[in-house]
């Protein structure tokens, strides 16, 4: 089975520019190549990105035939087995590394141009379609604020968690008291240039003292912060200050602007910061009307870098007409950069071998590894990528998924009615298409799935239908197919152990290589329907080497709500002390 379109455009994505974004917006130019201490060609990671810039990128440095002529192999090819378990076969042509094969599996790593891949924050809307605190769970497992789509699950805090709840369309803050304030932020500490906006109403008009609602940003903590703030007066009018809290002193950034002489009760107000480096711009507006074109406050700023985003409530002090509910039905971040994205820069691509590599170096192996050599076609890790934030669609022009999309951003699943993920979509799902599997078994679409990959999900649509190895409906131990649980890909997937832990201590995975497969006990309380534990519960695919040093690796997630590379809600690491490091389990190579 063939996918000519999304093949073409991979390859012609891969072969003609310096920089490959994952979505429609403008490429960054290409940057001149630097040389490491060897001498060696390196290209520089890319500088941050503006908040027009594409959310996920991969990037190669400009290619032409200077690049291409020392890779053609026209001398001899030898090889020599390496020492080691699994055991592996390096293929050389005149004493440089053109192939490492692995006995046993499928996968070849060959040197390339190299790559930097980046993602960076996606943008995301929160309409609090759910229904928190769920009152069936016990008091001390509650969220009452849940999770965002894509933005990381949210904290409240102050003074008392049940001010805090969701109903369908609307997220509630209750001002049961007055001068203290109430903070609903989503855990993601990292972000820095940011384009976001409110929706909110409070259900009455203040009598007394005014009450106000304000969007935060560079948030830190309760203390320090920089807000847009909308005050609601006792007559009605409504006031926009722009203003930054550091060890709870207030300092007002501009003098305030009234957006209202008369707002009843049960207005909704949007507002709307844009923060780009140290300048800071604010409007505020009634949301059924138009936003306004211009910026009501346009000020400087550099007290605080990258933090939170969220929201704060508060009814001054001496506010009489107590409770006051704030009803939030929109939060929405448009664009938003982290502090450092993550990347991984390197000259290694992954490709997959019809059958498994026995130990024998073929003249058919030799003409394959000869046609690899040099070649920016698609590899393993470039289908990975193409799964991130911001990538375009791409679909099938033909075979069972013909006009469906078999390449682009995904979601992580659908959301039961408490705003929980579920888990389950397949890679079939996420092209809309039911599928038969080499056993005879059929498992049929999901609409309600469309769009979104799972874990296993994931890595069994880069490995699976991308890369053309075999896989099971279900669990499978026959080790040719990949089954469709990571419990049973950690046993049964087709290729080689690479390393497994102890059950002391994570495994050291010496011989680990981009591309192979990363499988976690990140949850070791889960059991199966039937009552066994399970001890790994999480799969991904390893990456590469992070600018940091550490290697990273690409999985799909709920928090995150779809794959990713990055740092939100657990680090993407295997070095450290973040839950994936010391939960890391067993390594495969298909």
């Amino acid at each position: 089975m063939t996918h000519t379109s999304r093949r073409g455009l991979l390859t012609a994505l891969a072969a003609s520019a310096a920089a490959v974004p994952l979505g429609a917006l403008a490429a960054a130019p290409a940057r001149a190549a630097v040389a490491d201490a060897t001498g060696a060609a390196v290209d520089p990671l890319p500088a941050p990105p503006g908040l027009t810039s594409a959310r996920s990128s991969v990037t190669l440095p400009p290619l032409d035939a200077s690049w291409f002529t020392p890779v053609t192999l026209t001398a001899p090819l030898t090889t020599a087995v390496l020492p080691g378990t699994p055991a592996r076969t390096e293929v050389t042509s005149q004493g440089r590394r053109v192939a490492l094969l692995t006995h046993g599996a499928r996968t070849v790593l060959l040197p390339g141009p190299r790559r930097t891949f980046a993602e960076n924050k996606r943008p995301f809307v929160d309409d609090f379609g759910r229904t928190l605190p769920d009152t069936s769970l016990p008091a001390e497992q509650r969220a009452y604020w849940g999770t965002s789509p894509g933005g990381g699950s949210w904290s409240t805090l102050g003074p008392d968690a049940t001010d805090y709840s969701v109903v369908p369309g609307t997220g509630v803050i209750a001002l049961t008291t007055d001068y203290a304030s109430r903070h609903a932020s989503l855990r993601d500490d990292e972000i820095t240039d940011v384009d976001v906006r409110s929706v909110a109403r409070f259900d009455k008009v203040p009598t007394g003292q005014a009450c106000s609602y304000a969007l935060s940003f560079g948030y830190q903590d309760t203390h320090n912060n920089y807000r847009a703030r909308l005050s609601f007066l006792t007559t009605g009018a409504v006031e926009l200050r722009v203003e930054k809290e550091v060890a709870d002193t207030v300092t007002q950034l501009a003098p305030a602007v009234t957006s209202a002489t008369g707002s009843p009760a049960g207005t909704d107000w949007a507002v709307r910061v844009r923060r780009e480096g140290a300048r800071i711009r604010a409007k505020a507006w009634r949301a059924d009307a138009a936003e306004p074109s211009a910026w009501a406050v346009d000020v400087t700023d550099t007290t605080f870098g990258k933090g939170r985003v969220g929201l704060r409530a508060l009814a001054n002090k001496g506010c009489t007409n107590l409770p006051v509910k704030l009803m939030v039905s929109r939060f929405q971040v448009d664009a938003a950069n982290w502090a450092a994205p993550p990347s991984v820069t390197h000259g290694d691509w992954v490709r997959v071998l019809p059958q498994p590599f026995d130990g024998t170096w073929t003249a058919e192996l030799e003409q394959t590894v000869r046609g690899w050599a040099g070649s920016t076609a698609p590899d393993v890790l470039a289908y990975a990528a193409m799964f991130l934030a911001g990538a375009p669609a791409v679909t099938a022009g033909d075979g069972p998924a013909l006009g469906k999309q078999v390449l682009g951003e995904a979601g992580y699943g659908y959301l039961d009615p408490h705003g929980y993920r579920y888990e389950g979509a397949d890679f079939h799902e996420y092209m809309n298409v039911g599928w038969t599997f080499p056993d005879g078994a059929y498992t049929g679409p999901s609409s309600k799935q469309v769009g979104n990959l799972d874990c296993s999900g994931y890595t069994r649509m880069v490995y699976g239908y991308h890369m053309g190895v075999p896989m099971a409906a279900g669990a499978d131990t026959s080790g040719e197919r990949i089954p469709r649980k990571s419990r049973d890909i950690a046993d049964h997937a087709p290729g080689v152990l690479v390393d497994r832990t102890d059950g002391t201590a994570p495994p050291a995975a010496a011989q680990l290589q981009p591309g192979d497969l990363v499988l976690f006990n990140a949850d070791s309380g889960d059991d199966d329907p039937a009552g066994q534990v399970v001890t790994v519960d999480h799969v991904g695919i390893h990456l590469g080497t992070d600018a940091a040093g550490k290697r990273r690796f690409l999985s799909s997630r709920k928090t995150v709500d779809g794959p990713t590379m990055s740092d939100l809600g657990g680090a993407s690491l295997l070095d450290g002390t973040g839950t994936y490091a010391r939960s890391l389990h067993t390594v495969r190579r298909i």
